[in-house]
């Protein structure tokens, strides 16, 4: 998805979140979600030890119960074949399920998974709509395929001031991809444009992200 133009490093950006950062995002709250979290980190710890069977046993209750951080997990190892038979269109309900909920790891993982195509059509629209939802709970490499997408054209309206903007943004948080990006669409710009993105960015970050 990545326009040949821009570094080549944006490749890393349609990497798959891990199981181990969906722990970082966790909130849970009340004694069934802290039941769920006692659960779902014998599942992570599982994970990190590289057994991924046991990751699946523990996670795969959970999620069928409609936990989201679960369901999210459980797709990481059926998009990697880890502990189990890789199988992408699974990888994929799960992701739905959770990203639904609002695990923004999922939101971004669907974005990566409707832009490559893998499991489902390509469809960059679908794409950019989730990673739209994961850019606003502040996943950083998902404000940097936005700007992509942005830059492209490519299910969005093409428009070189919101991708300055996604880019601006994510390079403030210390990436480097993004920073070659937002130069690169610097050189595209007026100079008016240029005032007009950044004013835009931060906003968006006054906001946190929200309705950018």
């Amino acid at each position: 998805m990545v326009p040949h133009i821009f570094s080549t490093d944006c490749t890393d950006h349609m990497r798959k979140l891990t199981a181990t950062l969906c722990l970082t995002l966790a909130v849970l709250l009340g004694s069934v979600a802290m039941s769920w979290s006692a659960d779902y980190q014998k599942g992570v710890a599982a994970y990190i030890a590289g057994d991924y069977e046991t990751a699946h046993r523990e996670w795969v209750i959970l999620a069928q119960q409609g936990h989201a951080k679960s369901q999210s997990s459980l797709a990481v190892l059926y998009d990697g074949g880890k502990g189990v038979l890789q199988n992408y269109k699974t990888a994929v309900k799960w992701y739905r399920l959770a990203a639904k909920q609002g695990d923004a790891a999922a939101q971004y993982n669907l974005g990566v998974v409707y832009s490559s195509g893998q499991g489902v059509p390509r469809d960059y629209e679908t794409a950019a709509k989730w990673y739209g939802r994961a850019a606003e709970q502040g996943v950083i490499n998902a404000q940097t395929n936005l700007c992509t997408l942005y830059y492209q054209g490519q299910g969005v309206i093409q428009d070189h001031i919101y991708a300055h903007m996604w880019c601006n943004i994510a390079a403030s948080r210390g990436d480097k991809v993004a920073l070659k990006n937002r130069d690169i669409v610097s050189k595209r710009m007026t100079p008016a444009d240029l005032s007009t993105a950044q004013k835009l960015a931060r906003e968006c970050v006054r906001k946190r992200y929200k309705g950018c």
